[in-house]
This record gives C-alpha cells, sequence and structure tokens, in this order.
C-alpha cells in the first residue's frame, strides 16, 4: 500500500455560510515536541466550530482554520518528548482547532485512553463537553455533593453531560430545554425537573417547585434574557456560571441580590487556556470522570453520525437545534 502523503480535512478559508466549510487535501504534519500524530476516527462538532464558521469567535492564537475541538482516534506519530501513549494506542483528545480531518496533530498531555465499554464514535463526544463541565462546575462553581444545579439547554452536548455528571457527584439537578422530547432526555438523563422554555416560565416552575432561593450553582449559556430569573433562583453563596451569551451579552443589572445572597457571578472559557491548565484539568479529568464513565454514569449522548464530506449537514442540524445530543463527524481514511 502506497503511504499517505496527503489528508482529508473540512477547511474554513473564509468565514460565512455553510458554504464556507470547504472539503480540501492538505500534508500529512509531523508532531512536534511533546505530540502526537493522531489518524482520527471521529471527531465532535460544537457550537464553537458553527461561530468560527461565521466569524464571530474570537480565535486563539495558533488555532488552525480547520474546526474541530475534539477526537478519537489511533496513535500513529509520536514526537520527541512524549511519554505516555504508543503507536496504535487509542485515545480522544481535546485539541484546539483541526478535528474535522483524517489527521490531527495533539499535545499528549490533552490526551486521555479511551474508557473501559466506550466505542471510538462515542469517545469523540467526550472531551470537549466532559473538560468543560468539569472546568466550570466542579472547579470554578466547587458543586458539592446534596448542592441543588440547574442546566440551561440541558438536552444539548454540554447539558447532556453537565446533567450526568452533577447527578453522579450527588447533587440535585434541574434542567430547561427546548421541546417537550428534549425535556424527556433531561428526565432520563437524571434531572429531577426538565421545563420547556419555549413553553413555560423555568423561574415560576423553578420557585413553585423548590422555593425562592434554594439553587446553588446554575450553567448558563443564554446568557441576558435568563439572568434576573437567575439572580432569583440561587441561594446564599450560589454560583452562576456562564459558558456562553448566545441570547445575548449586555444586561442591566441590579446589584441588590448579589450583595445581600453574596453571589458569585463567573464565566468558564476553555479553548484559549494555555496547554498546561488543559493538562491539568485531563488528570483530574482522568481521575474522577472516567471512573463514572467506566460504572456507565455518565454516557456520551450522541444525537447524530455524518461522515466528514457532509460536514454542511453537520452544522445546519447543530445551527437549527434540530439534535439531542452531540453531532459527530466520522472519518474513512487509512493509514
Amino acid at each position: 500500500m502506497t503511504k499517505k502523503t496527503l489528508y482529508r480535512a473540512i477547511d474554513i478559508p473564509s468565514s460565512g455560510g455553510l458554504n464556507s466549510l470547504v472539503l480540501t487535501e492538505k500534508p500529512i504534519p509531523k508532531p512536534g515536541y511533546g505530540e502526537l500524530l493522531i489518524k482520527v476516527h471521529a471527531a465532535g462538532v460544537n457550537f464553537a466550530d458553527i461561530k468560527q464558521r461565521q466569524g464571530v469567535y474570537d480565535m486563539p492564537a495558533g488555532a488552525p482554520s480547520v474546526p474541530g475541538l475534539e477526537i478519537s482516534g489511533e496513535v500513529v506519530l509520536c514526537g520527541l518528548g512524549t511519554t505516555r501513549f504508543r503507536q496504535s494506542d487509542l485515545v480522544c483528545a481535546l485539541v484546539i482547532g483541526g478535528g474535522y480531518a483524517e489527521y490531527c496533530v495533539v499535545p499528549e498531555v490533552q490526551c486521555l485512553p479511551i474508557p473501559e465499554g466506550v466505542s471510538l464514535l462515542e469517545a469523540a463526544g467526550l472531551p470537549e463537553t466532559v473538560f468543560t463541565v468539569w472546568m466550570a462546575m466542579f472547579e470554578q462553581s466547587r458543586l458539592s455533593p446534596g448542592e441543588t444545579v440547574i442546566v440551561h439547554g440541558g438536552a444539548g452536548g454540554i447539558g447532556s453531560t453537565a446533567i450526568q455528571m452533577a447527578k453522579a457527584a450527588g447533587a440535585r439537578v434541574l434542567a430547561t430545554a427546548g421541546s417537550d422530547i428534549k425535556c424527556r432526555k433531561c428526565l432520563m438523563l437524571g434531572a429531577e425537573l426538565a421545563v420547556n422554555y419555549n413553553s413555560e416560565d423555568f423561574g415560576d416552575v423553578f420557585v413553585k417547585h423548590l422555593g425562592e432561593s434554594n439553587v446553588n450553582i446554575i450553567l448558563d449559556t443564554v446568557g441576558a434574557p435568563y439572568l434576573d430569573r437567575n439572580l432569583k433562583l440561587l441561594t446564599i453563596e450560589g454560583r452562576l456560571c456562564y459558558l456562553a451569551g448566545d441570547g445575548g451579552r449586555k444586561v442591566q443589572l441590579d446589584l441588590l441580590p448579589i450583595i445581600q445572597k453574596r453571589i458569585t457571578i463567573t464565566g468558564a472559557s476553555l479553548r484559549r487556556r494555555p496547554i498546561q491548565e488543559k493538562a491539568n484539568l485531563a488528570k483530574a479529568i482522568e481521575h474522577c470522570v472516567w471512573p463514572w464513565v467506566k460504572s456507565g454514569a455518565l454516557r456520551p449522548q450522541i444525537g447524530l453520525v455524518l461522515p466528514l464530506e457532509k460536514a454542511v449537514e453537520a452544522h445546519s442540524a447543530l445551527e437549527d437545534r434540530q439534535v439531542i445530543g452531540k453531532v459527530i463527524l466520522t472519518m474513512s481514511s487509512e493509514v
């Protein structure tokens, strides 16, 4: 068999609509110091990829124009300075970009072994969501057993992971989602109550269920439209963590409830963190989260699987919020 020198990838040569996603070929790269070359089996699709395509994402230095923040696959080449993984090892990895491709170079410290009982396809849906939720809910918001958590957008990739991780950690979990079907999914994953935000006011429903000011942590991707209701629901020393502001980022803020209840408002950003910080997250996740995956308490929720060349359909489905769980692109190359 002739050794491959080129690989297929989805590139974004210029920002815009769905037609900005272009299938192209690139020379197979070599890993640098501390890096691995991965033959990609599958890649997760995330809203950050859509924002990158649209040109509204603040890209970190060094990020490639090829989108994709998480992959699974096989190690095919180890750079100098790598110490843990070897050729033919199966891994999943958090990447700064470049995941929509048949090959991807990754810092070794951002790679994790595939958990027992998890397929390569499923593993592609783990890194971005698990790293994000661990960072936001456990490290920044300091979740403790017995606390109450609200997860907005509970049926998406991040939300479905957050519900399961909070439940596995011994928390009470409530969620919001955009349809009755998505709400049922949240309940299946462990939420005790899920509210369809398109038909009910989650603030009223949650206050009726819990009483006012009885929530410890809220993970929010919506932003401005939910702020007042979030602050009302949070208890003394409650924590409000923003992962995005898709519904709006500018607010007029009444400081009184924040002062009276000593509320912490924070934001969790993953992609721009230095490699060493991501390495520290990876170590914590392997120690604390991988046992939940192995036990079945946490399972990646895969809602749509498409081949690489159908990346346009993948973006369209995710952008239209048609999918419950993760969207995954699969590759078909040979080493």
